[in-house]
């Protein structure tokens, strides 16, 4: 199967620990940059449609909620033309609260968006400002409101934790909201302070006040307890859903499967070849418009950096990565390869050992950086 991921790199302003590859105020570049996106699916597709149909598209951002239906429906539009869609295809789109409203989103379904990700991060407009978030938490209720009742069947919230000043009641609240709304999926990430970040400054000012660790770990404990009792299950470290709603698309990721990446910053890996593209979206328009190459990096990975890679990633989810897939992929014997370095993490109780399947334990899921550093 393919997978296709499209990012939208414009947002009306930067959020405090966003590090992803976004730029406020290019309102101008819109209708550029969708024609540019056209063209990178054409210069993909040069040699001929491809032979498996897109399983999965994904529309990240950045907020891809600023450009317009009609916008979103060319994208996919070419996408159409260029490559064939599975019949059951997953097209997911994220959504900011405050830059949608109930036609748009009429219109965003009638293109062929089936999923809707929608980035709450928190129902406490305290915290959402503290994050620089331009939504209020009133406006988060609405339109997840709006979203059901625009049709669509298939709605995740994000939400994060270990957010400044938050306590374990907080979190609580949160949780509760979200679960509340009855969404199918529930991406729940706990705050990761990225250098580069406006939080990365504060925090070595000493001016950003985080939950101590044993708050989090409270919160790491009350998170699977509501998610459960609320029939949301957890299949990898920080995502819940309903039975049957797991997102397709990042599942693709965790499995360390290829997939195509198209616009300023995205990154694709087929054949063993990971490429990014340039990030300056003014940059990426010019070049495809020229016919100019948007590369920025290229990197061909090993068979054995792509094994261990895979392991990585595949351990994320709960049920974990499977010692015979992996032998069949890279004709690489997991417990021979990692030998001691594993015994002693299956003897510390952070990860099991169930033939085929080689999983992160709870105490390891809430420990896996330390697991991943092991293993990578």
């Amino acid at each position: 199967m393919a997978n296709l991921y499209i990012h939208i790199p414009f947002c009306l302003s930067k959020c405090a620990y966003c590090s992803f590859v976004s730029f406020p105020g290019m309102s101008h570049l819109f209708d550029r940059y969708v024609e540019a996106l056209g063209k990178e699916i054409s210069m993909l597709t040069a040699h001929g449609q491809p032979d498996e149909p897109l399983e999965t598209i994904f529309i990240g951002g950045g907020t891809p909620s600023l450009l317009s239906a009609d916008h979103i429906s060319s994208v996919l539009n070419f996408c159409r033309q260029r490559f064939r869609l599975h019949q059951q295809a997953e097209i997911s789109m994220e959504i900011n609260p405050k830059t949608v409203d109930f036609i748009q989103l009429m219109s965003l379904k009638e293109s062929g968006v089936n999923r809707v990700s929608l980035g709450v991060q928190s129902f406490l407009d305290r915290e959402l400002q503290q994050l620089g978030r331009i939504h209020t938490a009133q406006e988060a209720w609405d339109a997840a409101e709006m979203v059901r009742n625009a049709g669509f069947a298939n709605i995740n919230i994000d939400l994060i934790s270990g957010l400044p000043g938050q306590t374990l009641d907080s979190w609580r609240w949160n949780l509760q909201s979200a679960i509340s709304l009855n969404p199918d999926h529930l991406s729940l990430y706990q705050l990761s302070v990225e250098e580069g970040t406006p939080f990365y400054v504060q925090r070595d000012q000493g001016r950003l006040s985080l939950p101590d660790e044993e708050e989090i770990e409270r919160m790491d404990v009350l998170t699977p307890e509501l998610c459960r009792a609320a029939d949301f299950w957890q299949y990898e470290i920080s995502n819940y859903a309903r039975p049957g709603f797991e997102c397709r698309h990042n599942i693709n990721y965790w499995l360390n499967e290829e997939y195509y990446g198209i616009g300023a910053g995205a990154v694709r890996y087929l054949a063993g070849e990971r490429v990014k593209n340039i990030e300056d979206p003014l940059v990426y328009c010019q070049n495809m418009e020229r016919g100019e190459s948007v590369t920025q990096d290229r990197e061909i990975l090993d068979s054995e950096a792509s094994f261990r890679e895979s392991v990585i990633m595949g351990l994320r989810m709960v049920t974990g990565i499977s010692a015979e897939r992996l032998f069949r992929r890279y004709g690489i014997d997991l417990q021979l390869y990692y030998g001691e370095a594993l015994e002693r993490l299956v003897n510390l109780s952070l990860v099991e050992f169930e033939k085929p399947y080689l999983r992160l334990t709870a105490k390891g899921r809430a420990l896996a950086n330390r697991v991943m550093a092991d293993l990578v």
